[in-house]
């Protein structure tokens, strides 16, 4: 909580305002600023022990909920011109430097690969006193499922250099005290309506408690106690102890998560007190009569993911509710039309706020909140209570928009529009399923959203960083977790085989062979596990685990018949064929390993065709019994060649048409449109929009976890998949080449008269317009950067690619 020296909000309405704008661009700055490559780290702390050690409260118990301040004041005479720091926390800190806010941390990871985050305080400290301080926490058995923990809360900071080794944490120059005032606000089944939930306990503040200015120079911190060292600091795959591994160091892969101010626009509804959105506006406080109740519902407009922030004044023995949910519900328990408010209710979890009487008190919870909708339950006593103001500072991950997708159809321009925000929100320090109900990096959701990524910021890091993570998530018996980090082991079986596409995924956008060598052997692990369990027939059966495909209602569990008996399943069966395909490729410097995996892959697919084909109905089964019948299983064998290439635009059509089939929820049609563009009929792809189409007439701001109306996420990324889509398949970019060093450009516009799209790759941004001539002619123009070169198919001609701008016409 930053303490600002900031006067009353009604009559200084307009400095307010701009205070608001620079402390949210300097919130912003700091986003991109701690993350430049200047900021080289000692090589030296990478091979020996730190001389900073862990640090708590003398009272800290592990694996307790707890809040506490540290503090560590010193003398400068000049102001250097770098102090570079590293630093993190278990479970996790937000820093501070002469009171301003510098950035929070650390960046989620394992026990044997704790991240740190590096920072340049040279720009916030004075000639005179300075104080660093952290705000570290531990939420104990509250925390969330992604938080894993090595102890208490704990604080670690290590300068860079000599120069700054008056930064290190140790018990004699470093105090703490623990903050009373913060409690967990455990989010219950009756909040969230009994869905599944995992993202942790919500915050209750008593600022009675509250240590207010503790983060400033000028607060009096004699009272407070000298932390205890509770360990070493070691940097990972530290060779000089006795091999130690829990807490190992490593440095941030990612760049830290974007701040930025996020005002709410709309005020809904107000009962027991005639309300205006000014304080919403930081123009003039709402007051709340002494002795009231009032209830106030907010509308952001739209889903996002914020740190709410709350500044009143007066109101001692007040309390205020903060309650947060992405959508409301009707009478009778449906969200309906997400934009429709009347006759609706709240239902989420909540914060808890009880004031002190003083000016200017500010909340903030300790991690940020996933919101459309906010409702204010505001009690008093004897004191009337000003709402000065109220806001959200946005956070994600800092992906930056640098594709684009228009046709003459406006509705696609939402569809992007929507999904990209989809995107987003469920992208923070990993990759998020949901960011209401889980945050938890899962295999099968990241794979679309690291090509979503791809696609549309051409930013690798968040892909790379996932990438190594179910690398490490990897068990004895060789398969990946199906989501990292956890500190709950979950096995989804199949999405060990999506890890293994994402590796190729990689492969093909990024040229980067030392990056992908790493993850050999443990391919090797997930494949061998699969042809262990390859029955006499050649199909995978009998599956343990949690063989998860789609949400299709005929899936109990989501698992297809055939998964978890002795039947054999064909659709994860083929998966596996999916994997083994690209292995191949991936292994393509081991040729007997590679040649191994294409000889099996023949193998299966010959088996499942002859096993499943059902000759009369020209489809593939889901089971050699021929009972059960999914587009999912023939979308897999199209994309495996395990139905002969001469079939499979027939088939296709058949997928398309016949309603009979389990059909593909929004996950995953992500492979079926795969699968229409492998048989020539991408055209057809905007055709095949209706779920997403009927999304957005229901009010929908993010694509969900389900197209149904009882859908439990509203926010779920593998349902933005048109942002691939858009690029791949109806502007026809993609990869010619491995490391993506070649272009093919094959547009499919389908019925539209015009489209323009632009797509990053490393060397630069790709561009492609084009326009109908007549019935069946076009107009096309295609800018290529410096040093890439491609090939353009129209009609299966094919024209030649150079760097540059150039027109093609026919």
């Amino acid at each position: 909580m930053d303490t600002q020296n900031r006067k009353n909000a009604a009559s200084l309405a307009a400095p307010l305002q701009r205070f608001y704008v620079l402390f949210a661009l300097c919130l912003h700055l700091v986003v991109y600023v701690q993350a430049q490559p200047q900021l080289v780290i000692n090589p030296v702390l990478n091979t020996k022990q730190w001389e900073a050690s862990w640090i708590a409260h003398p009272a800290a118990a592990p694996d307790t909920y707890g809040v506490y301040h540290f503090r560590r004041s010193f003398n400068l005479p000049s102001t250097p011109d770098s102090f570079i720091v590293h630093v993190t926390a278990d479970n996790r800190y937000r820093l501070f430097v002469n009171g301003k806010a510098v950035g929070s941390g650390p960046a989620r990871g394992d026990k044997m690969h704790w991240s740190y985050d590096t920072y340049n305080l040279a720009p916030y400290l004075k000639v005179g006193d300075n104080v660093l301080a952290a705000q570290v926490w531990h939420m104990g058995r509250y925390r969330p499922m992604a938080q894993m923990t090595m102890g208490p809360a704990s604080l670690l900071v290590q300068g860079n250099s000599e120069r700054e080794a008056i930064a290190n944490t140790n018990s004699k120059n470093w105090k703490v005290i623990q903050n009373t005032g913060f409690r967990p606000y455990p989010v219950t089944s009756q909040m969230v309506l009994n869905q599944y939930y995992a993202t942790g306990a919500c915050d209750s503040l008593l600022a009675t408690h509250y240590p207010w200015s503790w983060e400033t120079a000028a607060y009096n911190d004699q009272a407070w106690l000298r932390p205890q060292q509770i360990r070493g600091a070691i940097p990972a795959h530290f060779a000089a102890g006795y091999g130690e591994a829990e807490g190992s160091l490593v440095p941030r892969s990612i760049p830290m998560i974007e701040e930025k101010l996020q005002r709410i626009p709309k005020l809904i509804r107000s009962e027991g007190i005639k309300a205006d959105d000014g304080f919403l506006k930081g123009k003039r406080p709402l007051v709340i009569p002494p002795h009231a109740r009032a209830t106030i519902l907010l509308d952001q407009s739209h889903l996002t993911t914020a740190y709410p922030e709350l500044w009143v004044s007066g109101g001692k023995g007040s309390s205020i509710d903060i309650a947060y949910a992405e959508s409301l519900y009707d009478g009778n328990m449906k969200k309906g039309n997400r934009n429709e408010t009347a006759g609706k209710r709240l239902y989420g979890y909540h914060d808890a706020f009880q004031p002190d009487g003083g000016h200017n008190r500010s909340f903030r919870p300790l991690w940020y909140r996933t919101y459309r909708y906010i409702e204010l339950t505001i009690t008093t006593q004897a004191a009337p209570l000003s709402l000065n103001d109220f806001y959200g500072m946005f956070t994600a991950y800092p992906f930056t928009e640098n594709a684009a997708f228009a046709s003459n159809d406006p509705l696609h321009q939402k569809i992007w529009e929507v999904g990209w925000r989809t995107a987003r929100l469920c992208a923070n320090e990993t990759y998020y399923d949901t960011p209401y109900y889980e945050q938890l990096q899962y295999i099968g959701d990241t794979r679309i959203q690291a090509l979503i990524s791809l696609h549309v910021a051409g930013d690798d890091r968040l892909m790379r960083n996932a990438l190594v993570q179910f690398h490490y998530s990897r068990l004895p018996e060789g398969l990946t977790q199906s989501r990292y980090p956890t500190d709950q082991v979950q096995i989804i079986t199949p999405f060990s085989l999506y890890w293994v596409d994402m590796v190729h995924d990689y492969h093909t956008f990024r040229k980067d062979d030392a990056f992908v060598q790493q993850f050999l052997p443990g391919i090797q692990t997930v494949l061998s596990w699969f042809e262990n369990r390859l029955n006499q027939n050649k199909m995978l059966s009998n599956l343990s685990w949690w063989n998860f495909v789609d949400w299709a209602p005929q899936f109990d569990r989501g698992v297809p018949k055939g998964a978890e008996d002795a039947q054999g399943t064909s659709i994860i069966t083929l998966q596996y064929v999916y994997a083994l395909d690209r292995a191949a490729e991936l292994f393509q410097y081991h040729k007997a390993q590679a040649q191994h995996y294409k000889a099996l892959a023949g193998t299966i697919r010959a088996a499942v065709y002859q096993q499943c084909f059902d000759l009369q109905k020209q489809l593939l089964a889901d089971t050699p019994a021929k009972q059960q019948f999914s587009q999912h299983a023939n979308v897999m064998a199209i994309l495996t060649d395990a139905v002969p290439a001469a079939q499979q635009a027939a088939l296709m059509q058949q997928l398309l048409s016949d309603k009979s089939l389990t059909q593909c929820t929004i996950y995953y049609k992500f492979y079926l449109m795969r699968a229409l563009k492998k048989t020539g009929m991408g055209n057809l792809y905007t055709d095949n929009l209706g779920t997403w189409k009927a999304m957005l007439a229901q009010g929908l701001t993010t694509f969900p976890e389900e197209d149904s109306p009882g859908t439990r996420s509203d926010c779920h990324a593998w349902s933005a998949s048109p942002l691939i889509d858009f690029l791949a398949i109806v502007c026809g970019i993609e990869p010619a080449s491995p490391g993506f060093a070649t272009v093919r450009i094959a547009p499919h516009p389908g019925p539209l008269k015009e489209i323009k799209g632009k797509m990053p790759h490393p060397l630069g941004i790709i561009e492609v317009t084009l326009k109908r001539k007549g019935s069946s002619g076009i107009a096309v123009e295609v800018i290529l950067p410096e040093g890439l070169t491609g090939e353009f198919i129209w009609n299966n001609e094919k024209v030649n690619l150079l760097s540059g701008r150039q027109t093609i016409n026919r």
